[in-house]
């Protein structure tokens, strides 16, 4: 299985159990697969369930912070009871009009801005409420070797496949395509055609989408056109707007039928390109991640024809326009193709075994732009770190995430080990220069999970007291094509992790159903959450508790200034509940006579009277 996977978060997948809407999605999903259509989906989008879903799914992103046109955040929304939160949606999505989306730009690569409209919270929510139903059935029919903004999927899967056509394959000419403003562009007719065609036949859902596309955008008016950067939903959109021309490249080799049905895993695939080939029909294969593809040829004639069908099919189909300066056909023997921040080509490395053909290998590298990007980030967290020595541990520390972070993705890229190397050289005066970094002391601390990802490197340097990450330190690892799992089968994410076991589903489905009256849908969310990472114990006896006992405290209270979040939320028992607050001395000693604490049960229980402002048990 894909490393890659296995070290993935699965935080939303398991946030689908929890509310148990995981078996409608599967249910979706099946359907989908079944070439069923959809008629009532509003039904399941205005669900309780679906509804407190979509709240924990955003509630965590940074981007709920993020304010609207209306000023309003995710704090909002925390505030309202469950009940009040399920009716401002439901009482919303009745008649929706859409705010106004806030307009904001962020700086690209290349010097120019990049438009993102922000919705408000509520709107946001109502995306996130439709996204988690929509989604089961648009990926369904999704084009399998389309990677971006789809669950479990990510760039090194399709990086990953890039590789394997590159190499194994033998396909070196590379069309590459650069679609003109993609989400400013996508035709709102052409896309909700789309999704009809797709089996999504709510026609009151339609509307719905069809209100949302043409939010007012501040600053701008109403848009006649395109799908704002930054709404939840925008990414599924873009792939269904999309999704046509992959389907419409695979008809033109993958998918072709033969007049033999073949069976086997690779044999299958073998023998049907073996017969494919004695045909007129040109090769051709695409790799997408979001508006950013291409299409791997065999022969440069196969490639020119491809790229002119390629561009004709997408005006004439998706009214959408390439870029002429930025699209080219590349032959990867002889220059290098950029893709998602990584720049590849093939080296010939001798002769197949007991074959005639040459054998090709990928070299890849980082790429130019985000090479250069990447000096000028160090230059800049090094500025940061020169600062007082009050912040200059924590710009040392987000030093460290930010190496982290590129290691981790670009370690893909065959010579990535080079590329550090060379960004460690050219950075090297100015790190010394502004931060004077010394060599780690005998026996000094080395946090563990720096020890372990580069506590082998010479290169580790200490500033603040505290280890600098080596830039230069970087290996190389393999990647391997996408397993082709999907989140709406249960015996696939068995594959990616482990079902919730660690408290009974019963147990679960009793909570979700039994919300606290007159809590707020922070607390009731963060008490499901505490429930499953305690075990299903009480935080003080560490014994297992009954539903009926359970009681979720504030360790301060919200009397004085105490908040509904999860690290001010503890899961106790009923019992451990009234001793912590109880403060006549009889019934302190009743309770401690029935509960019998010994040293450390009573250091927590005093802990937590400490906390709600309460004298310590002696």
């Amino acid at each position: 299985m894909s490393k890659i996977i296995k070290n993935q978060k699965r935080t939303n997948l398991r946030n689908n159990e929890y509310y148990d809407f995981q078996s409608i999605q599967d249910e979706l999903y099946a359907k989908s697969l079944d070439g069923e259509t959809f008629t009532d989906l509003m039904s399941k989008i205005i669900s309780g369930n679906n509804i407190l879903l979509a709240y924990r799914n955003i509630k965590k992103n940074t981007g709920s912070n993020t304010k609207g046109t209306d000023g309003k955040t995710i704090a909002h929304l925390a505030r309202l009871q469950p009940d009040e939160l399920v009716k401002l949606v439901t009482s919303k999505l009745r008649d929706y009009q859409p705010q106004r989306v806030r307009r904001v730009e962020i700086p690209k690569p290349d010097g120019r801005m990049r438009p993102l409209g922000i919705p408000t919270i509520t709107d946001r929510l109502v995306q996130q409420c439709i996204l988690q139903v929509m989604e089961p059935v648009c990926e369904a029919k999704f084009y399998k070797h389309s990677y971006g903004f789809r669950p479990l999927r990510s760039t090194k899967h399709a990086i990953a496949r890039a590789y394997h056509l590159a190499q194994q394959a033998n396909l070196h000419y590379v069309v590459d395509v650069d679609i003109k403003g993609f989400f400013d562009n996508i035709n709102h007719g052409k896309l909700l055609k789309q999704l009809w065609a797709l089996g999504i036949r709510d026609k009151s859902l339609i509307a719905v989408l069809s209100k949302l596309l043409k939010a007012e955008v501040e600053g701008i008016g109403i848009p006649e056109k395109g799908t704002p950067q930054g709404g939840i939903i925008s990414p599924l959109l873009a792939n269904v707007a999309l999704n046509e021309f992959d389907h419409w490249i695979s008809s033109q080799w993958e998918d072709m039928p033969t007049k033999t049905k073949y069976t086997g895993a690779m044999a299958q695939v073998n023998k049907v390109n073996k017969a494919l080939k004695k045909s007129n029909l040109k090769e051709v294969y695409i790799v997408r991640y979001a508006d950013d593809f291409k299409l791997f040829c065999r022969h440069h004639n196969h490639a020119k024809r491809i790229f002119e069908g390629a561009k004709l099919w997408l005006k004439e189909r998706l009214d959408l326009e390439i870029s002429p300066e930025k699209s080219k056909i590349v032959n990867l023997r002889k220059e290098y193709s950029d893709f998602l921040g990584i720049k590849m080509k093939v080296n010939l490395k001798g002769k197949v075994k007991d074959k005639k053909e040459n054998r090709w290998v990928v070299k890849s590298h980082i790429g130019s732009k985000a090479l250069k990007k990447i000096l000028q980030s160090v230059r800049e967290h090094a500025k940061a770190i020169q600062k007082p020595k009050t912040y200059g541990k924590t710009a040392v520390m987000r030093f460290n995430s930010y190496v982290i972070g590129i290691h981790n993705y670009y370690n893909c890229a065959t010579h990535c080990s080079f590329d550090f190397s060379a960004i460690a050289f050219l950075t090297r005066s100015t790190l010394k220069n502004r931060l004077k970094p010394r060599k780690p002391k005998e026996k000094e601390p080395i946090p563990k999970y720096i020890k372990d990802m580069y506590g082998k490197s010479a290169q580790l340097r200490f500033v603040y007291n505290t280890p600098l990450i080596p830039i230069g330190y970087a290996q190389h690892q393999t990647q391997l094509n996408y397993p082709g799992y999907s989140v709406y089968k249960a015996e696939d994410r068995e594959q990616v992790h482990a079902n919730q076991k660690a408290v009974p589903i019963e147990s679960l489905k009793y909570l979700v159903a039994n919300l606290v009256r007159g809590q707020t849908a922070e607390y009731n969310d963060n008490r499901i959450s505490l429930y499953v990472g305690q075990y299903g114990k009480c935080y003080v006896l560490g014994e297992p508790l009954d539903v009926n006992e359970l009681h979720c405290h504030h360790k301060k209270p919200k009397a004085v200034g105490g908040s509904d979040r999860y690290q001010n939320l503890v899961i106790i028992h009923e019992s451990v509940h009234r001793l912590i607050h109880a403060t006549d001395n009889g019934t302190i000693n009743g309770y401690l006579c029935n509960l019998k604490l010994n040293a450390e049960q009573l250091e927590r229980v005093n802990k937590l009277r400490g906390q709600a402002g309460n004298k310590l048990i002696v």
